[in-house]
């Protein structure tokens, strides 16, 4: 199927040149998106809550650092198990009541921890089991949220929408950890853990106003079953994002290789903060809040940006990332902290860019009734690439040391934007092919139907 005709949206020349007007924090106005918004900055929010003290709380109730990593790793399976299964699933749902029930379900398996441990019946096994469940409701909520927000907000202010929903996980960084750090000295980490189970109830709460505009038609559960065409669907998001759709593809590329350099440099802050700038505890957490502070104000930034077209958003997005890369790369030369934490919070800036002009981009290009699949399909790609990421940058830091390592995310970074940059030419060439010879532009096709 031809990749112009399916994902080129032009209407006139006036359209294509004269960008959306921004309206950036209106949207928190709206009944629909402002509950959706206050529902996640509040869960998210109790996200990191959770991170902080579920961690403590395991490594107070086993005395061992492998057992604490244990959690991670049960908290990063689940994307790479069950990613593709569960979009599936959710192409044949409607997305509201399974938010809903993934709020709930994720406030009862929080709760259960401490409740049991009051009660003398918290076993190591039985925690594990907890947090592993938790976190495949949480690989569903993700990929639920971002294929809702279509139906929520219009197509002009999705990236106005997807940005400020970005905001709420830079907000809940920011705030979480602090909030947690001083719940876990007042009143203990299994305490806190109560005070994480509301956040996703009140989250929970939250939906229940939203109208969301959504339809599914033959593609339900009531129409297929709970078995029926498993296969075939899989088939059909994979063919959709690595067959039909070039641009789908290229996003991919593009995203697998921003994980793995974004996701190498945020998990070895702590080295390069210890072994390159030659700063303790105290300043590394000055350098976390810099890089969460760099993003906040990138995300808010975004809200009130035009729209755009395609081609004009990725050279955006490789003209931050390059800018993010070169960051990265001064970073090895520097040895003052204060000057350290300005460009991290540049690169923290520069990131945060990336993620709602994707989400918008898919948004826009995908099938409704296909948007859980492309959206688990990219978590999946993204959390591969990022162990890829962590795993191949820690050797590196480790074999020819941390300043290298920084060259070499730098690199992957710039790699990235050099990606999005000639992706840009080639979405501004395949808009050409679209006009007639009489020099208006053709009306196509927002999508293609699979």
């Amino acid at each position: 199927m031809s990749d112009v005709s399916s994902d080129v949206s032009v209407e006139s020349p006036e359209t294509r040149s004269t960008p959306s007007r921004p309206r950036g924090w209106e949207l928190v106005k709206t009944r629909d998106f402002g509950f959706l918004f206050a529902g996640q900055t509040i869960s998210q929010i109790g996200d990191s809550l959770n991170k902080v003290a579920l961690l403590w709380f395991v490594y107070e109730m086993t005395g061992s650092a492998l057992k604490m990593t244990v959690v991670g790793l049960l908290q990063t399976l689940p994307p790479l198990l069950f990613g593709p299964l569960i979009g599936v699933y959710l192409d044949r749902v409607r997305k509201k009541p399974v938010m809903i029930g993934v709020d709930l379900l994720r406030t009862l398996m929080v709760l259960l921890i401490p409740v049991l441990y009051a009660m003398g019946g918290l076993t190591l096994d039985r925690l594990y089991i907890l947090v592993f469940a938790t976190a495949i409701f949480s690989t569903i909520f993700g990929p639920a949220l971002t294929s809702a927000v279509p139906l929520i907000v219009p197509k002009e202010r999705l990236i106005a929408a997807n940005a400020l929903l970005q905001t709420t996980t830079n907000v809940g960084l920011l705030v979480g950890p602090a909030v947690s750090g001083l719940g876990i000295a007042l009143i203990g980490a299994q305490n806190v853990l109560y005070a994480d189970a509301a956040t996703f109830f009140v989250s929970a709460l939250c939906l229940f106003p939203i109208r969301m505009h959504e339809t599914l038609g033959r593609w339900s559960a009531a129409t297929k079953g709970l078995t029926e065409g498993i296969t075939t669907d899989l088939l059909a998001g994979f063919r959709f994002v690595f067959v039909e759709q070039k641009t789908v593809t290229l996003l991919m590329l593009t995203a697998t290789l921003y994980s793995v350099g974004i996701s190498a440099f945020i998990f070895l802050l702590p080295v390069f903060a210890k072994d390159v700038l030659g700063v303790g505890p105290i300043q590394l957490g000055w350098l976390w809040s810099a890089l969460g502070v760099g993003m906040l104000l990138a995300s808010l930034g975004l809200t009130s940006i035009a729209q755009g077209d395609v081609p004009w958003r990725l050279r955006f997005m490789s003209g931050a990332l390059a800018v993010g890369g070169i960051a990265v790369a001064a970073l090895g030369f520097l040895d003052a902290p204060v000057a350290a934490a300005a460009l991290i919070a540049v690169i923290g800036g520069s990131t945060a860019m990336f993620t709602p002009l994707v989400w918008t981009m898919l948004q826009e290009l995908t099938p409704a009734h296909l948007l859980g699949r492309v959206f688990t399909s990219f978590a999946t790609g993204g959390m591969a690439s990022s162990m890829a990421g962590m795993a191949g940058f820690g050797w590196a830091a480790d074999t020819i040391g941390p300043a290298a390592s920084l060259g070499g995310i730098s690199l992957i970074l710039l790699m990235t934007a050099a990606t999005a940059w000639l992706f840009s030419f080639y979405k501004s060439h395949a808009q050409v092919l679209v006009v007639s010879t009489s020099g208006t532009f053709v009306s196509q096709p927002r999508v293609a139907q699979s």
